[in-house]
């Protein structure tokens, strides 16, 4: 560039540049040295420059450059520097342009820990000496000199490292459905904090290998002051566990991204080989236990429907195989009361895409027995499991405690269908529990409290020899289910897919059985309201 154009420049920009010292600056003297340093690198440049397009950000970005050079000498002649670095105290007059290198240096600040950020920032963005510091943190100074020079030297390392970010930062996770054994508490367990994507996403990154909160970081394309807070409030529920190391993992099973199709077909068809071993010797135990109870209400008259929910609450609750490991490692304690094993479904894909699944397992998915009682009225409560052979809809969010006592008010004549107890006589119809001619619609069980429990212990237990028989029939798909899963999972999936052999999913095997071979008929739309659904209570409807 010519001289008189780059006189010309400056004589404009003169007052700016000034001003900036200024600001910066705490005593006039400094303002008008800082200010020449300014106009002085100004010009040099200008003069070796040929065409500049973006004047106002190349000039503020000087600026910025001459006053981190100024603020690094001021921080020398007090024994600290942090160099290689230009740091500015603030960003007013930061460019929309600004250069590659403090970009990176930001980035850096980011993933440094907690205390270390703060007294970086504080130090030469605050401009803080460090006796204040030392008060301010309640840290001795040598601590606070510690950490600044620890800190350089982590920043100058990741300034030239390539940060890579992990394939949950390119492609997160989400999730599909929820479940959980055991007591969830108030917040219905892990569903509370997973349904949010960000905390979805730092709990997956720990599962398969345990990592710190900057690997979580990086893995998740963000910088650790953006998540620490979340991962403390993960940790302090139970979501994640922190191991030595300050690295983090989890004991909540998600299912894995990739599955065997073949395995999945061989444990369906060992669980088939079960269903028919139980049809032949364990239902009609079943069938025998409950032969004499005539205390219950069926609509229609069709017994077979108790019968088929006994059945199924019998292999649901009788049925479990001898826990084989402790499970209590996996056990998720939450600050609100819960403690449960709980379990993640994301989507997933076939390891063996070409091979032939032979079996609909959508099929055989029914929710685990749903309990339900009254504080109001102790005598009150519920079974039900929810089935391809029901027409009830929603699981457990659509099976409200409150269904059953307004049916138990509507059975003892304590409400009238008027206007006061139109919203309960609506509820009523919506779940078809009362006809439109006001019959009840489901089994009743009568007895006092405990009545539930007393026809529990009428179902009889799985003998010794059947627990054997499918434990090795279990194990080995078991074992091999474990390895598609993180080595710290395996004991939970072992005892799972064993412990668990004679699922929720045999149930529906062993009523397919029975109602495909004509031991029970088929059921009418009306009778799949309440199929495997029992309320108990003090009175039997009219």
């Amino acid at each position: 560039m010519d001289k008189q154009k780059a006189d010309s420049i400056i004589c404009e920009y003169l007052p700016k540049i000034y001003g900036f010292a200024i600001k910066k600056a705490f005593f006039y003297d400094e303002a008008e040295e800082l200010s020449s340093d300014i106009v002085m690198e100004v010009y040099t440049t200008l003069l070796k420059s040929e065409e500049i397009y973006n004047l106002d950000g190349y000039i503020w970005r000087i600026c910025n450059h001459v006053y981190a050079k100024f603020v690094r000498h001021k921080k020398r002649q007090e024994g600290f520097s942090i160099e290689g670095f230009e740091i500015p105290y603030e960003q007013d007059f930061l460019p929309d342009d600004a250069d590659e290198e403090m970009r990176l240096l930001r980035r850096e600040i980011a993933f440094l820990s907690k205390t270390r950020r703060e007294i970086v920032y504080s130090f030469y963005y605050e401009d803080n000496s460090i006796a204040k510091i030392s008060k301010d943190m309640n840290i001795p100074e040598g601590t606070v000199k510690w950490h600044l020079n620890k800190a350089r030297g982590e920043m100058k390392k990741g300034f030239y490292m390539e940060r890579k970010v992990g394939q949950l930062g390119i492609h997160p996770i989400e999730s599909a459905q929820f479940g959980h054994s055991g007591c969830t508490g108030p917040r219905l367990g892990h569903e509370y904090y997973l349904k949010d994507k960000l905390n979805l996403n730092i709990v997956y990154s720990v599962y398969y290998t345990p990592l710190t909160k900057e690997e979580i970081a990086e893995e998740l394309g963000v910088t650790p002051v953006f998540i620490e807070d979340r991962i403390k409030e993960l940790e302090d529920d139970g979501m994640i566990t922190r191991l030595s190391g300050d690295r983090y993992t989890t004991y909540l099973c998600f299912n894995p991204e990739k599955r065997s199709l073949e395995l999945q077909d061989k444990i369906f068809e060992s669980q088939m080989e079960a269903a028919k071993i139980l049809v032949d010797e364990y239902v009609p135990l079943v069938r025998e236990a409950i032969k004499d109870i005539d205390n219950v209400y069926i609509p229609g008259g069709n017994r077979e429907l108790f019968e088929a929910a006994a059945i199924t609450n019998a292999i649901m609750t009788k049925c479990f195989l001898t826990p084989m490991r402790d499970l209590s490692k996996y056990h998720i304690k939450t600050a609100d009361g819960g403690d449960f094993i709980g379990f993640v479904v994301i989507p997933s894909e076939a390891s063996d895409p070409d091979y032939k699944v032979k079996y609909d397992l959508d099929s055989y998915i029914c929710c685990g027995g749903m309990y339900n009682g009254s504080n109001k009225y102790p005598s009150v409560g519920s079974w039900a499991v929810d089935t391809k052979y029901c027409s009830r809809e929603g699981y457990f969010y659509n099976n409200h405690y409150t269904d059953y006592e307004y049916l138990y008010e509507f059975m003892k004549g304590m409400i009238s269908d008027d206007k006061a107890n139109e919203e309960k006589f609506n509820r009523l119809r919506e779940r078809k529990f009362i006809t439109a001619d006001n019959k009840v619609n489901i089994m009743v069980m009568k007895g006092e409290k405990g009545t539930e429990e007393a026809f529990y212990a009428t179902l009889p237990e799985l003998s010794e020899e059947l627990k054997r028989r499918f434990v090795d029939i279990a194990f080995e798909g078991a074992v091999a289910k474990a390895q598609e899963y993180p080595e710290h999972m395996r004991d939970l999936i072992i005892c799972y897919n064993t412990t668990y052999f004679i699922s929720n999913a045999v149930a529906v095997m062993v009523l397919d059985i029975l109602y495909g071979n004509g031991t029970f008929r088929p059921l009418t739309e009306n009778e799949k309201v309440t199929s495997n659904l029992i309320m108990y209570c003090d009175v039997l409807p009219e």
